[in-house]
């Protein structure tokens, strides 16, 4: 009995240990993580971002990853130098947290600048002034009644609201804003909380679809969101003008200072207002893009030839999104592209590769696809002595780009320059890239000439990139035992 009892001591005193090292451990990444600035960032070349999946944010449309804030970091993180690293929330009242714990460096989401958050955390400068709206239905046979008539059967002012219920999230700013307001008028407006898991967008569709009465929402994503639900009305107004804007943490300063900077000098270039207007003003964008069976908020399809993508990318052994990334790169999935060197369809083989594979002027897109996988199959198999599978895609993808016998070249010269000849990433890549160069296509371990090394290397880089992208939004739906399974 003593020794149970001593067994007991024991094990409670390594579990109070464990828990110890446990909150030891996370306290040391927090303090690394407030200590994580401009130049942590810069030395570790990435600029980690939280973002979120949203109709105006960050999503995939025909096969291209687009939205506001997406663009966005994307010019902050190159004017910075380094490459963008993005996390998607999965719960919008949690994104603050994620920041202190120091798992992103920065959350670009359209954050109302208050009091309350600034006790928290550092803002940037505003991207854009908006206001609160509340978002209602119009009364039903509302296109059959007078102006006067639709009006008096909304609310048009917010002391209406007294003893309703308005849907919102609990910690966002329209929560907060409710609140305030019960008590600027005198009267108790219910707060139905609803989960950080659901976006703005969501939520003005569920208003839309008659399973919640209000909510709130930012002027312009009630607005562009209004465009495509004309039962909606967006024009009462319940805030003053608000600024927008990204969160970082207090003690990232010399982020906060080159992100200002970065933002000030946006404002004066035109681009600026034309990725705004892009997101929050074109509706008749909006209206086609949510229509759209490619639009990954809404289907999970990135082409309308993924069938016949999945039935090669089998026989490949690749992951069917990678395949997709590809085809993409190459002709933007358009059966009828044709590049300035003659390169044809939607796999843009060159007349004499399209030849040898029997691949006839009258051959549908289909037909294509399985024949550009067939070279691609063969330029796969010249590879088979580099065991790491990504690395023997991606000698696979520059070899269709610029062509084997410049990729050969490339690994002769990584050779003669003491670098790894089965790696792309950091070794042959950079060879493709001095073969633009006198000195090294002159070499006389290099048999093929000159290269415009460029064009090869960023076709790896950016068919990744995309994959990436593809990977956050469409479900592979493939067994887990290919090139790619887990990666």
């Amino acid at each position: 009995m003593k020794n149970l009892w001593r067994y007991l001591l024991l094990f409670f005193l390594l579990l109070g240990s464990c828990k110890d090292l446990k909150r030891d451990r996370e306290e040391s990444q927090r303090e690394l993580a407030a200590r994580r600035d401009l130049a942590e960032i810069q030395a570790e070349g990435k600029l980690r971002a939280l973002i979120a999946y949203s109709a105006t944010s960050y999503f995939l449309y025909r096969g291209q990853a687009m939205g506001y804030e997406y663009e966005l970091l994307k010019r902050l993180a190159d004017d910075l130098g380094v490459e963008l690293e993005l996390h998607v929330s999965g719960d919008l009242d949690e994104m603050l947290n994620e920041l202190r714990k120091g798992s992103v460096d920065i959350v670009a989401h359209g954050l109302a600048i208050t009091a309350e958050r600034k006790q928290e955390v550092a803002f940037s400068d505003h991207l854009y002034l908006t206001e609160q709206v509340l978002v209602q239905r119009k009364p039903k046979g509302w296109r059959q009644m007078t102006r006067d008539q639709i009006r008096e059967a909304m609310i048009s002012d917010p002391i209406q609201l007294i003893g309703d219920t308005v849907s919102v999230r609990k910690n966002s700013s329209y929560f907060k804003r409710i609140r305030n307001l019960s008590r600027e008028i005198g009267g108790e407006i219910v707060i139905d909380t609803l989960g950080g898991n659901i976006t703005t967008d969501e939520i003005i569709k569920m208003v839309a679809d008659g399973k919640i009465k209000y909510t709130l929402a930012d002027k312009n994503l009630a607005g562009i969101n209004a465009s495509y639900y004309p039962d909606l009305d967006v024009e009462v107004p319940l805030s003053f003008s608000q600024r927008i804007a990204w969160a970082l943490r207090p003690g990232s300063r010399q982020l906060l200072k080159a992100t200002n900077l970065w933002i000030g000098k946006e404002k004066k270039q035109d681009d600026y207002y034309v990725i705004y207007n892009k997101y929050f003003k074109n509706k008749r964008s909006f209206r086609r893009r949510v229509n759209s069976p490619f639009y990954s908020l809404n289907q999970k399809q990135i082409s309308r030839f993924d069938p016949i993508i999945k039935e090669n990318s089998r026989k490949l052994g690749w992951d069917w999104r990678l395949l997709a990334s590809l085809i993409y790169q190459e002709s933007r999935f358009d059966p009828e592209a044709e590049s300035w060197t003659g390169a044809k369809g939607i796999m843009q083989l060159m007349p004499g590769t399209a030849e040898e594979l029997g691949v006839t002027a009258t051959a549908d897109a289909g037909e294509v696809i399985r024949a550009g996988t067939r070279y691609l199959a063969q330029l796969y198999n010249n590879f088979a002595h580099v065991n790491d599978s990504i690395q023997r895609i991606k000698f696979t993808m520059a070899s269709y780009n610029c062509g084997y016998s410049h990729v050969v070249d490339a690994q002769n010269l990584a050779q003669v320059n003491g670098l790894k000849d089965t790696v792309w990433d950091g070794h042959v890549d950079k060879m493709i890239l001095a073969l633009s160069f006198p000195q090294n296509y002159n070499h006389e371990v290099v048999k093929y000439g000159y290269v415009r090394g460029l064009e090869p290397f960023q076709y790896v880089e950016q068919i990744f990139q995309r994959y990436d992208h593809y990977r956050k939004f469409i479900d592979r739906e493939e067994p887990e035992n290919l090139s790619l399974a887990g990666s």
